[in-house]
């Protein structure tokens, strides 16, 4: 605001303080910064990561703007025509912000929305009469910076003060915010919505002549902030408003291309076959998200008439009818805008027509709702921080399918819209679900998508991005072929799944062969046509059956049995339970432990192999199939109390500093107790040596409350002897996945450093050792010990013992 201030009050029509590259690298950098703090940030209000999310895109799109113009990309004349329309977007979404803000009584955010909003409206004043606006614009950034400083100084004072002093509006948090979900990147979506349908309905307003490269910055800022949103979206658990967002992104990166072709002079082309198909999409998804709300529903249908009206007219963007429907989506979006912010703030909410999809769902017979919680989306390998991202990769399959049944002919390969559908959403959407995929354990599925997605986008840019040109022959033949064998691996994997993974992986298999045959130049006329499109329609089978699965408890569209099995032992058809760690219901569940069971578990370092010690034949199969015979297990316990049975064999000194130490991540080797006193039986020849057991209390609520249920447990690490330390649930699954009888699964390890073992054989001397000094460094351990000799040589032991 500071930058914005000085330049709007020191420039005149003649000569800008700054010039505008200068200022839109600035901005850049400033928008860039304040979408990362704000992210990182835990603390934050949903109504201020709104506020600074959406000024962030604003200060993002004019930046863009600004070295456009400075690089004589744009004229000087054009910044009138190309600031206007994001301007009055975000002078709206502001306001609406700062007006939600002031009814719920947040003042500072409130003064800061409203002022950079009319500095915003004073902006587009100035651009419309020289002269005018400028001051205007430079007093109310200097407002925006006075408040800025005031809550600036709040929060640091607060923080210093560890929150006794915090000057009045400078809190960040209040009850009516927590556990809202996800509504601030809905608010933020909302926001680019408002943004694009500005860009697209303001020549039909005649507020600028046409559409032009200088709107660009506004629409693809647009879409990257909106890819942003679908993956928090992810992290929020609601894959359908993911989907959404994701779906909304694409549209955004593919209005901005056919603005970037007015300044190649190319009259952009808009076949029917994809915007059909996203219409489709669009329709399909709306319905499912009436589950969430009838709005909500509602307000995807007018994307639905969107994609309707690019295929009705043959150049789409730039007719009126779809610039109409945009004009639409303006007034919807800065409605829902309005409430779904009202919503997240206020302990009263507006009515949005939830719970009719459930209400019409129970009246018909055979259709069962699943209950949408977060454990919907608990993957196959435990806890993750994603929802399933297979309905969006599946859909931008089948996009960037149909998309390129679109033939070039005669005409200019840019001419055809067939570069954002292919390369944005076959190619940029389809990492990101590969990465979601891969962030769940699901392997072969990231594999696919990664891979589909490389491919979409290398032949996207050559084929239609006039990469390709006449280049045709041998060398381009064996990168395809590459690309064919990597795929036939993953058709062959895929007879292991189901027959609907088979058929999809085949057909792509088939549009590589088109690919393939087009580098040689003896394609059959039709054929890539043909592929693509069956492609296409198991991407869109597929497309529906996880969002239909994923909705309906019963019935299932089916995906069909593995068509082969393995054979031997087993036969593949075991699989042991992957549970999410951070429910008491998982740990109760792994207490098979009790009747015999080995498990994977996570502790305060790595990840650990575990048996019940009143089992012995459970020791005895951990130890052995752990292949570890020159490796001794050790015990742990959930407190010293389940050490009441050999108190007496333990000195007051080694009880003090086990109470003094514990819980943490230190192991203690002590003298060999009566270890059949545990139920250990002969299996105790496994638990350290003949003269000495490694003891340890963990300090992770997970091992200890299982401890608690089941017992103490001799504990070996989950890798066999020789690899490294495991330090994911998934390594336990492909080291000993066939093997244990469950893992409590979560995520990646705190700490990649194993326990520090102490030697404590001699502690009545007054002296212990090391064996291995691991995370808990050497000095503290001594601090700790000399602390407690200390007190016994002042006579103050424990009474307890």
């Amino acid at each position: 605001s500071l930058l914005l201030l000085v330049n709007s009050y020191a420039s005149v029509s003649e000569r800008d303080l700054i010039s505008h590259t200068a200022l839109g690298i600035l901005l850049l950098i400033i928008a860039a910064l304040l979408a990362y703090a704000v992210r990182r940030s835990l603390s934050n209000g949903r109504l201020f990561s709104t506020l600074c999310l959406t000024v962030s895109a604003l200060w993002c799109g004019s930046g863009l703007v600004y070295i456009l113009v400075g690089q004589a990309v744009l004229q000087p004349t054009e910044l009138r025509s190309a600031l206007i329309p994001g301007l009055a977007a975000f002078t709206l979404a502001l306001l609406i912000i700062g007006s939600v803000a002031i009814i719920v009584k947040k003042t500072v955010l409130s003064l800061i929305a409203v002022c950079i909003s009319l500095a915003c409206a004073h902006q587009i004043a100035g651009l419309s009469a020289a002269g005018f606006g400028q001051s205007a614009s430079a007093a109310n950034y200097l407002l925006v910076c006075l408040v800025g400083a005031y809550f600036g100084c709040g929060r640091l004072l607060s923080n210093i003060t560890r929150g006794k002093m915090e000057p009045p509006g400078t809190g960040m948090q209040s009850k009516a915010e927590l556990n809202q979900g996800c509504d601030d990147a809905a608010s933020v979506g909302l926001v680019m919505n408002l943004l694009s349908a500005s860009v697209l309905a303001c020549p039909l307003l005649g507020v600028v002549p046409q559409l032009s490269v200088g709107h660009v910055p506004w629409l693809w800022t647009a879409g990257v902030f909106q890819l942003g949103m679908c993956v928090l979206f992810y992290r929020a658990m609601d894959a359908l408003a993911a989907t959404f967002y994701g779906f909304a992104a694409v549209l955004k990166f593919a209005e901005g291309y056919s603005a970037l072709l007015t300044f190649y002079s190319i009259q952009p082309v808009s076949p029917a076959p994809f915007p059909i198909v996203f219409s489709v999409l669009f329709f399909i998804l709306a319905v499912f998200n009436c589950q969430k709300s009838l709005l909500h529903g509602l307000y995807q249908l007018f994307f639905a008439a969107y994609c309707i009206a690019i295929a009705a007219q043959p150049q789409g963007f730039f007719q009126g009818g779809t610039q109409g429907v945009q004009a639409a989506i303006f007034v919807i979006s800065a409605g829902m805008l309005l409430i779904t912010t009202f919503n997240m703030v206020s302990t009263r909410a507006i009515p949005t027509g939830q719970g009719y999809f459930k209400a019409l769902v129970t009246r018909i017979q055979g259709l069962a709702l699943r209950a949408h919680d977060k454990g919907l989306h608990a993957p196959y390998l435990g806890y993750s921080k994603y929802a399933d991202a297979e309905v969006l990769s599946h859909a931008c399959n089948m996009l960037a399918a149909f998309a390129i049944t679109a033939t070039v002919g005669d005409r200019n390969p840019l001419s055809l819209l067939v570069l954002p559908w292919v390369v944005v959403a076959g190619g940029a959407v389809q990492l990101l679900c590969s990465s979601v995929a891969f962030a769940r354990g699901k392997t072969f599925e990231s594999t696919v998508f990664t891979l589909y997605g490389v491919m979409w986008t290398l032949w996207g840019l050559t084929r239609y991005g006039s990469l390709y040109g006449e280049t045709r022959g041998f060398n381009l033949a064996v990168g395809i072929i590459s690309f064919m064998l990597f795929n036939g691996l993953m058709t062959a994997a895929a007879l292991f799944l189901s027959v609907a993974w088979f058929a999809y992986t085949l057909t792509f298999q088939l549009i590589l062969i088109s690919f393939l045959l087009d580098a040689v130049g003896a394609l059959p006329y039709g054929y890539d046509i043909g592929v693509t499109i069956i492609f296409g329609l198991v991407s869109f089978y597929f497309f529906l059956a996880h969002i239909f699965n994923s909705t309906f408890q019963s019935p299932q569209i089916p995906l069909g049995k593995p068509l082969v099995k393995l054979s031997g032992i087993g036969g593949g058809a075991y699989i042991c339970p992957h549970l999410p760690a951070r429910k008491a219901s998982s740990v109760h569940q792994i207490a098979i432990m009790k009747n015999g069971g080995i498990c994977g578990m996570p502790t305060d370092t790595v990840y650990v192999l575990v048996a019940a010690c009143n089992r012995p034949e459970a020791v005895v199969k951990a130890y052995v199939k752990k292949q570890a015979q020159d490796r001794p297990m050790s015990m742990w316990i959930s407190s010293i109390k389940q050490l009441e049975p050999v108190r007496h064999l333990l000195s007051p000194l080694l009880l003090d500093f086990m109470e003094a130490a514990w819980p943490s991540s230190i192991s203690m080797v002590i003298p060999r107790p009566w270890m059949d006193i545990f139920g250990l039986g002969d299996a105790a020849i496994h638990i350290g040596t003949p003269q000495s057991i490694a003891i340890r209390n963990p300090d992770c609520s997970v091992a200890t409350h299982l401890i608690s249920q089941v017992g103490p447990i001799a504990v070996t690490s989950a890798n066999p002897t020789g690899e490294a330390d495991t330090t994911h649930h998934n390594q336990v699954y492909a080291k000993l996945g066939n093997k244990v009888d469950g893992v409590l699964c979560d995520g990646a390890s705190p700490e990649n450093i194993a326990s520090t073992v102490v030697d404590c054989t001699k502690i009545e001397t007054g002296h212990i050792g090391f064996f291995r000094v691991g995370l808990i460094p050497k000095s503290k351990v001594l601090q700790i010990f000399e602390e407690v000799q200390r007190r016994h040589r002042q006579g103050q032991t424990n009474s307890a013992f």
